[in-house]
């Protein structure tokens, strides 16, 4: 895989941040000893998961890599969370509300929100914790299946201490046969911070 200092860009990525935002992203993965190694989706629409998902450190790794590399990445949390003044903190960072009482579910929500915009990079962590699981939680699949698009593997491989931007996953439209794969094809490619919770 090539180094992220010469494969980062994708023209069709959201952007978002500046120099200066850049610049401090670069530096928290310079502190922390992490590098980017990869490229990122030539897509304008994709649901990006990360995993494993094995530490809290996993978050600070996740936003130096966003603000080094200027993408705009989008993640749900509930509607609740929004108030002032943190709901403009929120949405600046990429926070997109959910209501989880609503008549049509989450995946339908975001399925929606995605169809609606014309960019659209979606984080999410398909543990949906960070102990050890036997299977990923499927929202994920949902949303990329009901709004059409394609799910991208980022990994935190911490023997290498490097944040893998990978690769498309082929998807069959089954969900227990894709999550099944993608959760073995991380198992068998990488282990996290904490490898004994990944």
């Amino acid at each position: 895989m090539a180094d992220m200092k010469t494969e980062f860009a994708s023209r069709e990525m959201p952007t978002m941040g500046n120099g200066l935002t850049r610049a401090i992203g670069r530096g928290v993965l310079k502190l922390t000893g992490w590098k980017m190694v990869g490229k990122l989706p030539a897509e304008k629409k994709v649901i990006i998961i990360g995993a494993p998902h094995t530490s809290n450190w996993d978050f600070v790794i996740a936003m130096g890599c966003i603000m080094a590399l200027g993408v705009k990445i989008t993640w749900m949390m509930k509607k609740e969370a929004f108030f002032w003044p943190l709901g403009g903190v929120w949405k600046a960072l990429g926070g997109v509300p959910t209501d989880r009482k609503a008549r049509n579910d989450v995946v339908a929500q975001m399925a929606d929100w995605i169809k609606s915009t014309d960019e659209a990079w979606l984080g999410i962590t398909p543990e949906g914790t960070r102990s050890k699981v036997e299977k990923y939680k499927k929202g994920y699949l949902r949303i990329a299946y009901a709004a059409n698009i394609p799910v991208f593997i980022v990994a935190l491989d911490g023997e290498n201490k490097q944040v893998v931007f990978d690769k498309l996953f082929p998807l069959t439209f089954d969900t227990e046969t894709d999550n099944r794969k993608i959760k073995a094809y991380y198992d068998k490619t990488y282990k996290g911070i904490k490898p004994e919770l990944g």
